[in-house]
């Protein structure tokens, strides 16, 4: 775990804080944001660079979701319940995101050897430990089964998930993404997964295998740490912790070298998508 700790002690640290204006644009900007800083970081134009982001409802899908024998019922439903949809560049199935889920991307160089993608995974662990430890809970990483999005890294306090995290690797650079469940209902959130699947799916045979969703695994940390948190509450604390790990932290944009990676990138996400929706 202490490689995973050296990670985290990068020399500056800059952040980007979309948490407020992400309301106002398109998830589909943030995964082409992502995509820019990895560029960026992995060729040492940037340093390590912290992004926090909150979308509307919004269910971002994995590519094999886009794969789903009756996707076009299951979008139709994810319309009918107010929701936009996307499919991301990073692994993973359907998650949910609104305003009370609070997503964090770390984006780091990949120098020396290489990242180990456990390691990438634990440093994000660690981070979220640290950030809650004056609650004296056990925040375990394993697959919740039952839950949608299972992976080994699920987040989870007392067998209830409320994190799952993603990695991205794009030209040395490394971002390990995770998204929290603030407040709000957990099972709530994955109801309404479970029926876009129930739907997208029906009853036939599919090579893959889509989780069987059980909303009662799943919670925000409003619920599991009986307090009402808020997503300013979780951005203090994460800023906190990061400031401890490094000499210099502070505010940031994409540069003016970003901006154009940014446009490209966005564009491509862009295609990805209409390549994995329109059938």
């Amino acid at each position: 775990m202490n490689s995973a700790l050296d990670l985290l002690q990068q020399e500056s640290w800059r952040v980007i804080d979309q948490s407020a204006v992400g309301l106002h644009f398109h998830a589909l900007q943030s995964f082409g944001t992502d995509d820019t800083l990895c560029s960026s970081v992995g060729a040492g134009q940037s340093p390590a660079t912290a992004r926090s982001w909150v979308h509307h409802r919004t269910i971002v899908l994995g590519i094999q979701d886009s794969k789903l024998p009756l996707l076009e019922e299951g979008l139709a439903y994810l319309n009918e319940q107010g929701y936009q949809y996307l499919v991301r560049n990073s692994g993973g199935l359907a998650v949910v995101l609104d305003e009370g889920v609070l997503n964090l991307s770390l984006i780091f160089p990949e120098i020396e050897k290489g990242i180990d993608i456990n390691r990438g995974y634990d440093a994000m662990w660690l981070l979220i430990k640290e950030m809650f430890a004056d609650y004296n809970k056990n925040i375990e990483a394993k697959e919740i089964v039952g839950s949608y999005c299972p992976g080994s890294y699920d987040l989870s306090i007392n067998g209830k998930k409320f994190a799952g995290i993603s990695q991205r690797r794009l030209r040395k650079g490394v971002a390990v993404q995770i998204y929290l469940s603030v407040t709000g209902s957990g099972s709530e959130r994955a109801e309404v997964i479970k029926e876009f699947y129930s739907r997208a799916k029906g009853v036939e045979e599919t090579k893959f295998q889509y989780p069987d969703i059980n909303p009662d695994v799943m919670a925000s940390l409003s619920e599991l740490l009986e307090t009402d948190l808020t997503i300013q509450d979780v951005m203090l604390r994460f800023l906190q912790v990061l400031k401890e790990k490094c000499q210099h932290l502070y505010s940031g944009q994409l540069t003016e070298e970003e901006l154009p990676l940014f446009q490209s990138y966005y564009d491509r996400v862009i295609e990805r998508n209409e390549r994995f929706l329109v059938k």
